[in-house]
């Protein structure tokens, strides 16, 4: 017998959405991993995330109406048994949830639900909290800042309704009347060269627009979460990809809604492939008897470079391993190439080009 979803997050079979925050926010509050003793996380740990499961399955009007229906063994495999009932029925029935248990009379159980490309993706337990909690909050996990970004999807290419998303390939379709997808849908998603070093997660707040499946010909705009997590050694134009997150419309299979990595300057190092290049400027006098470079890594370290030999104009001193980590070989990082500039004084005194003859009029 499956999961009782209801049950779960002690609410009735006809729960409002708001009914649903509700009942959500209240359970979160008792079982949410950092509100519990040591002694009780793992028990609590379970608890959150099958309430968070319950939660995603009953807030998705497309989830709720196959759950009702089919149960949740059905829900989640994907695998849905022929309807004995015929549908577009148009009296209210008496339906059997193998989800839940036990009978119960439902008007979304008139209408058979569509899962023609229906596939279940479950949401991540602690994006839900924050979505409903917000960063405000000072319960649970902290205020950790989730919304670092924020678009709405717009699948048009006609240029109109004023989504951030930027449609980028044609919508596929077939002659045999088969779903075709629409265009998906990119937005740039710009990191620190920092970011890019080290590894970051970013989460982004979307806003689409989903057919409500309990009214015919409806939808309405939901708010997710997407969490993506930074690779170290990710370049310009790593994309990353959500499949189906766009708006959903008749017929049309929803778009992919792609971010693609975009680099932000930064104030000391310019990166060129695997390598990080830096500029520093010395003295003719160091050139000549040498100094010694600190730089500030970008993770943090202090990284301490002698220069020992006679420094030529436009020289580079290669560094091994301290360039940005190469994603598709971990341990491996390129090379730090410090491109040096060796500055002339502007004038010299009599006395000091007699000297600089004296020291160096033997040299060649």
């Amino acid at each position: 017998m499956g999961v009782d979803y209801y049950n779960i997050l002690k609410v009735n079979r006809h729960a409002t959405d708001d009914d649903l925050k509700k009942a959500y926010k209240r359970l979160a509050m008792i079982w949410h991993p950092d509100k519990n003793p040591s002694s009780k996380r793992p028990e609590a740990e379970a608890k959150f995330k099958l309430l968070s499961e319950a939660y995603d399955v009953l807030s998705d009007p497309q989830k709720r109406q196959i759950y009702d229906h089919y149960g949740e063994e059905a829900l989640k495999s994907g695998q849905f048994p022929a309807s004995s009932a015929p549908p577009n029925q148009s009296h209210a029935s008496t339906s059997y949830s193998r989800g839940a248990g036990h009978y119960y009379n439902n008007q979304r159980q008139q209408q058979q639900p569509n899962t023609g490309s229906f596939r279940f993706n479950p949401r991540n337990a602690d994006d839900i909290y924050e979505e409903l909690f917000g960063a405000e909050s000072n319960g649970g996990r902290g205020n950790r800042g989730f919304r670092e970004g924020q678009f709405r999807n717009n699948n048009n290419n006609n240029n109109g309704g004023g989504g951030y998303g930027t449609s980028t390939s044609t919508s596929t379709s077939s002659s045999n009347g088969e779903m075709r997808k629409a265009a998906s849908v990119e937005n740039v998603l710009p990191c620190s060269l920092e970011e890019l070093y080290n590894g970051a997660k970013k989460k982004m707040r979307i806003s689409r627009n989903v057919f409500d499946q309990s009214v015919q010909g409806k939808s309405r705009t939901v708010e997710e979460i997407l969490t993506i997590e930074i690779k170290p050694g990710w370049k310009r134009g790593t994309k990353i990809t959500f499949p189906e997150k766009g708006n959903e419309e008749p017929g049309i299979i929803p778009a992919d809604v792609i971010f693609v990595i975009e680099e932000k300057p930064h104030a000391l190092y310019k990166r060129d492939g695997n390598d990080l290049v830096v500029n520093q400027e010395i003295t003719l006098l160091e050139s000549l008897t040498g100094r010694t470079l600190e730089l500030t890594t970008l993770d943090g370290r202090n990284l301490v470079t002698p220069l020992t030999d006679i420094i030529k104009p436009d020289a580079e001193v290669v560094v091994p391993n301290e360039g940005m980590p190469i994603s598709k070989e971990p341990g491996k990082k390129g090379n730090l190439r410090i491109k040096l500039d060796v500055k002339y004084p502007s004038r010299l005194t009599t006395e000091q080009k007699s000297e600089l003859r004296r020291v160096l009029g033997s040299v060649s």
